[in-house]
């Protein structure tokens, strides 16, 4: 471990920009658009989430690894980031349920880290420029050999990569609702039964639905509408996910077949997806929003409420059509954080009402959908 935190690592951007570091976790190349995270704790949920698929995220807060890693606060069954960048790992972490260092949690993955580099510099550069693709290594190859690599990376626009962290067929989720401090497990009476689409989807989704009296069946992205129907289920959940919305042509048409035969709940990338399939258009964020930091206004009530979020593509509002709602607002730069279309008995917000280990301001998200289930019984 001494000699690999001490190995020279790069971070080589698209348009020739270098950061060198020093390197952690897996040793390797992997190539990715890279953005950045404003959240301060929560790293082993960023890791772990799918939504991250060919992404290398750098963290904004400095110091990250303090608390360790541990088998409970992981969101899939593995990490699909391709690359973590901070400005100072801790190779000593200190707390009680730490099972192993932030270190060894990313060797064990095959994720590439780098760190001690200016990650404050890095950030600017991509508010400023736009989210990019970047290439990390910390193996020894040379600059032009790794834009050479770099090249070859396609990026995101256009590229279908929910096929890549999706499930291979259906499975029920009947996991206990677990207290974190008392360890007290329990499961709540069942009274709905939902099918939740996996595009990328977060095990804290699935943890809150059953908390909610819901069994939940989870099925793949390329589930069609009437495998969904044969279910027969209360409700239908669109989950987060990777990359660009508007090339996931299929669960678009799927979604479409589903309007108005069952309540719908979407999140993030299942936002995105029913307001494509709703017949709205989507576009490139800049340098997209991620972090848990992130103000968001409810129309409904005006309360604003503080999200965290994790998407680079955007829902437009101008191309909504008639009898589809705008019920929340990003209050940095305006974009659609959520929809609404009562006929079809279907609502979707951009943000993570899941989110762990928060701000939990959005929970009430999920009785909204348990309150819809109701109203079509």
């Amino acid at each position: 471990m001494a000699d690999t935190m001490t190995a020279k690592a790069v971070l080589l951007l698209e348009d020739g920009t270098c950061f060198e570091g020093r390197a952690f976790g897996a040793p390797g190349t992997r190539v990715g658009e890279v953005v950045f995270n404003t959240a301060m704790t929560g790293y082993q949920e960023i890791l772990s989430d799918p939504s991250y698929n060919e992404q290398i995220v750098t963290m904004t807060y400095p110091l990250i690894g303090n608390y360790g890693t541990n088998n409970e606060d992981v969101e899939s069954r593995r990490p699909f980031v391709r690359g973590f960048v901070v400005k100072e790992n801790c190779p000593h972490p200190s707390n009680w349920r730490s099972g192993r260092s932030l270190d060894e949690y990313l060797r064990a993955h095959g994720v590439v880290g780098l760190q001690g580099i200016d990650t404050r510099r890095l950030v600017r550069h991509i508010r400023e420029q736009g989210a990019m693709r970047g290439i990390i290594s910390s193996v020894p190859t040379d600059l032009d050999a790794l834009r050479a690599e770099l090249d070859r990376y396609p990026g995101l626009v256009g590229r279908d990569i929910v096929r890549d962290v999706t499930v291979d067929a259906p499975y029920d989720w009947d996991e206990p609702v677990v207290d974190v401090l008392t360890g007290e497990a329990h499961k709540p009476p069942v009274k709905y039964r939902v099918v939740a689409f996996d595009y990328g989807i977060k095990y804290n989704i699935l943890r809150l639905l059953r908390s909610h009296g819901c069994a939940v069946t989870v099925v793949p992205a390329a589930a069609s509408a009437e495998e969904v129907l044969q279910r027969d289920p209360d409700g239908v959940f669109l989950s987060n996910g990777p990359g660009d919305p508007a090339a996931v042509h299929a669960a678009i048409a799927t979604i479409r077949g589903l309007l108005g035969k069952k309540p719908i709940f979407g999140i993030c990338l299942g936002h995105q997806l029913l307001a494509l399939a709703l017949g709205a258009k989507t576009y490139k964020l800049k340098f997209g929003h991620h972090g848990a930091n992130h103000p968001v206004k409810n129309l409904d009530t005006g309360a604003v409420e503080i999200t965290s979020q994790n998407h680079g593509f955007c829902v437009d509002p101008e191309t909504l059509p008639a009898g589809v709602e705008v019920t929340h607002v990003n209050l940095n730069d305006q974009t659609n954080e959520g929809i609404r279309c009562r006929e079809q008995r279907a609502f979707s917000v951009q943000y993570h009402p899941e989110a762990s280990p928060g701000p939990h301001d959005s929970a009430y998200l999920f009785a909204a959908f348990i309150a819809l289930m109701e109203q079509g019984r």
